[in-house]
């Protein structure tokens, strides 16, 4: 049995990250959207605002945290704080899933607010692993880790970025979120072939699909999330889709952020590939349930 059927993991559609700038749309619209991913960190706090806002995000629609700072990959301990602001937080919104990014963003308490790469080692394997093995007793919730863009590599690195995921995902037992942008600008950046990452990753793992745009700096891509996204990325995601079958799609865009109207047409099109490449029939697909409806263990 793989890990969405062992944990039920829903497939939620096409959804967007839940900006500020949308937030007028959002609330006093209410469009038409599948679901919406919100940056974990943004709401780890006791009230305010913040929590009002998601209060009524999740009155409308089904929500997922994604957090940009657990620095799963670094040496430090485990931020106990931290994941207990997390797990109030999935308390709050009951997701089926969170998730984060297989890096680490500091050392020695300074935090560089990047997404750092990691060495692809046995070492490295069996340390994230622990790690994650931790964090998803203590969260109670399903965890995935996301494959990062990245512009340097290490000298040490004995595998593949592919098989260093999925053996991680395998020894942690967790899922994966799987950027089909990143691995693309990573592609570029460092000459490997991305449709042998897509063939290379567990697909029964995969509980979520990133799609975001990146800029062409000449001589490296960079991911901004400022742009639409590109030929070659929708390419990876209909391989990845095939592999996967219909898993939850989200859009990022969060530099040079346009008006809702452009972002909707863009989950749109992922969507329209989706049905495409899965044959999918829309008008007799199984609507998502609205979060009332949902199972505490959902």
């Amino acid at each position: 049995m793989g890990f969405r059927e062992r944990h039920s993991i829903p497939d939620l559609g096409v959804g967007v990250g839940c900006r500020t700038k949308h937030y007028p749309v959002i609330f006093g619209e209410h469009p038409a959207m599948d679901w919406f991913e919100i940056i974990s960190e943004n709401f780890m706090v006791d009230g305010g605002k913040p929590l009002s806002n998601l209060e009524q995000l999740v009155a409308s629609y089904r929500v997922v945290p994604h957090g940009v700072s657990m620095s799963i990959g670094t040496t430090a301990p485990l931020d106990r704080g931290y994941l207990a602001r997390l797990k109030a937080l999935l308390v709050r919104i009951r997701p089926p899933w969170c998730s984060d990014h297989l890096c680490w963003t500091g050392v020695a308490g300074n935090d560089v607010h990047d997404l750092l790469p990691l060495p692809h080692t046995e070492e490295a394997i069996a340390h994230v692993a622990q790690r994650i093995r931790a964090v998803q007793d203590t969260l109670e919730t399903p965890f995935a880790i996301e494959n990062v863009s990245s512009y340097v590599a290490f000298q040490d690195s004995a595998m593949p970025e592919w098989e260093f995921v999925a053996r991680i995902a395998e020894a942690a037992d967790c899922g994966i979120l799987l950027d089909c942008n990143n691995i693309y600008v990573s592609s570029r950046n460092h000459g490997f072939d991305p449709e042998a990452y897509i063939d290379g990753v567990p697909a029964d793992r995969v509980v979520q699909i990133h799609l975001a745009g990146h800029t062409d700096k000449g001589t490296y891509l960079l991911d901004t999330h400022s742009d639409h996204v590109c030929d070659a990325v929708w390419q990876l995601y209909r391989r990845a889709i095939r592999r996967t079958g219909a898993v939850s799609t989200l859009i990022e865009w969060d530099e040079d952020i346009p008006e809702f109207d452009v972002l909707a047409a863009e989950a749109a099109l992922a969507r329209a590939t989706r049905e495409d490449t899965l044959g999918i029939d829309r008008e007799h697909a199984r609507p998502v349930a609205p979060p009332r409806e949902r199972s505490a263990g959902s």
